[in-house]
Parts: structure tokens; sequence; C-alpha cells
């Protein structure tokens, strides 16, 4: 166990707990390269590092408070930055998936062995631009399986608006392909 007393950056891990935001910039600065570093070489991808470091440094104003000093700092750091990269994964499989039965469900293939490599890629695309409701909708039919009288009750709405939307999340992707 790691003597807190010894850590390097007690003194601007302890400002920065008490609000001092120039210490937690600094902590930040001091360990950004680390975080980045290792969310590159998990992810493989610079623009996914980029992203995965921002959510750690976002999500370390909140963590710093339980940080107790069992672990070195960097080596807690690490960890949290391992959890985020190991979420990322999952929520990319957990999409994969998704646009795997959105593709099915919207009638763009018969089977998913037939889908063309940049299918991913065109349904994440075409997914973000459609508007809020119908998304939402999407992703709890096709993303959850949800059935129309479970995603209605979740989002408030009658049992006939889902299934309406869900056609309407057909037609715009059958169009746009």
């Amino acid at each position: 166990m790691a003597a807190i007393g010894s850590e390097p950056d007690i003194n601007l891990i302890a400002a920065a707990r008490a609000g001092d935001r120039d210490a937690f910039a600094t902590l930040l600065e001091r360990h950004y390269d680390r975080i980045h570093g290792l969310a590159w070489q998990l992810t493989g991808s610079r623009a996914d590092a980029d992203d995965i470091a921002q959510d750690v440094c976002c999500t370390l104003v909140e963590k710093l408070s339980g940080y107790r000093g069992e672990a070195k700092f960097t080596t807690w750091l690490h960890g949290i930055t391992f959890n985020a990269c190991r979420d990322w994964r999952r929520r990319r499989r957990s999409f994969s998936a998704f646009t795997d039965r959105l593709v099915l469900l919207a009638g763009l293939v018969a089977d998913e062995r037939q889908r063309d490599p940049y299918d991913a890629v065109w349904l994440k695309s075409a997914i973000a631009r459609l508007k809020p409701d119908l998304r939402d909708t999407a992703v709890l039919v096709a993303g959850q399986q949800l059935t129309h009288a479970e995603a209605a009750e979740i989002l408030g709405i009658a049992e006939a608006t889902v299934a309406w939307r869900m056609h309407e999340v057909r037609r715009i992707l059958a169009s746009e392909k």
C-alpha cells in the first residue's frame, strides 16, 4: 500500500478535492498524456482515444474524491482509464449489434451475412441524423428488442405511435440507402 504522503501529487490532489480549479488543471496537464496514451493503446484509434481521454478528464472531477491513496495516483488513474476503455468497447459492441438488428428490421438486407462492410458506417450516420423521437424509439425496439407495448410505456406514448415511428425509421433508412 502506498503511503498517501509519499505521493508526488498529494498537494495537488488535496487542493483539487477542495475545489481548487488551478490544482485540478495542473493534475490534468501532468497526467493527460498518460490517460490519452493508454486509451490509444487500448483502442488502437487516436480519435477514440481523444474521446475517452476527454470523458476520463470530465469524470475525474467526481472520482477524485474517491481516491484514497491505497495505490499510486497514476495506478489509480490507469484503472479509471482502463475501465473507460472497457466501457467504450462494450458500448461499441452493443451499438454494432443494434445496427445489425436495425438493418434487418429496416429490410435493407434479408440476412446480416449479406451486409456490405460499409453498412455499419452508413447506418451509424443515418441513425445520428434521425429525429430524437425516432432514434429513441428505434433504440428501444431494435436495439433493446422491446415490444412496441414496452417501448410505448417507457416513452409515454401510444403503442400505435411506436408502430408509426418504426415505420418511419424503416422508410427513412430505406430511402437513404
